[in-house]
């Protein structure tokens, strides 16, 4: 089977929202992003579980003639890291403001020990930082007068949320983008951009959004029909 693919579900929802008003069972998807012409099996594929927020879960579908899996992740959770991106946004905002990376990980630490502190607000906030980085390269009219960084993204969004609302900015380039932000887990190095983060022409990639709840068209998982 090839690898599972994400896209994005819009949403301005937190993650205790989502969790409270199961969004997930909301989640539609246009159509099979492989097969737009339909006749491919292209159908809901259940769900799967993320561990933060508690009760946390995603949607999915499934192409039997690609044989892969989307799944449908809200603007408030981490892509390929536990929990929301708020909270890794709160570790790499205080890693800024702090006298050091140590100082910031006594600060921050939980449930694991010193070392293992060091090593994860090290690798979120390398994360988080190359994909400011290349987010500056791709919108230099909004970006490339502040620093890669998530206070001053923040004073140009003039938000808190800095990464949820990238998610909306950058949403054409989510495939490529690094991860939490984007979709893409292979840690691509912000001074060697590819070609790929070149705006590219012909239709945006494919996207969720959240059907309403009143709607008649509302089918579980085993109704929906097959296109």
């Amino acid at each position: 089977m090839a690898a599972a693919v994400q896209v994005r579900l819009a949403t301005l929802s937190t993650g205790e929202d989502y969790v409270t008003g199961k969004l997930w069972e909301l989640a539609t998807l246009g159509g099979c992003p492989w097969h737009p012409q339909g006749g491919c099996g292209f159908s809901r594929h259940g769900t799967y579980s993320r561990v933060k927020p508690r009760g946390t879960l995603v949607a999915r579908w499934y192409c039997p003639r690609a044989r892969c899996t989307i799944s449908a992740l809200p603007d408030c959770l981490a892509s390929h890291y536990s929990g929301t991106l708020c909270e890794l946004e709160a570790h790499v905002r205080c890693v800024e403001q702090a006298r050091s990376l140590f100082a910031a990980a006594v600060d921050r630490r939980q449930e694991i020990e010193l070392p293992g502190a060091l090593r994860y607000l090290s690798r979120v906030c390398k994360a988080v930082l190359s994909a400011l980085q290349i987010v500056r390269g791709l919108l230099p009219a909004t970006f490339l007068s502040v620093p890669s960084t998530v206070s001053g993204f923040s004073t140009v969004l003039d938000t808190r949320a800095v990464l949820m609302s990238l998610r909306q900015v950058v949403a054409r380039w989510l495939p490529q983008l690094p991860t939490p932000l984007g979709f893409n887990p292979s840690r691509t190095k912000p001074e060697s951009l590819p070609a790929s983060f070149q705006q590219q022409t012909g239709r945006d990639p494919p996207s969720a959004f959240i059907e309403p709840a009143h709607s008649p068209d509302r089918r579980s998982d085993k109704e929906q029909p097959h296109r």
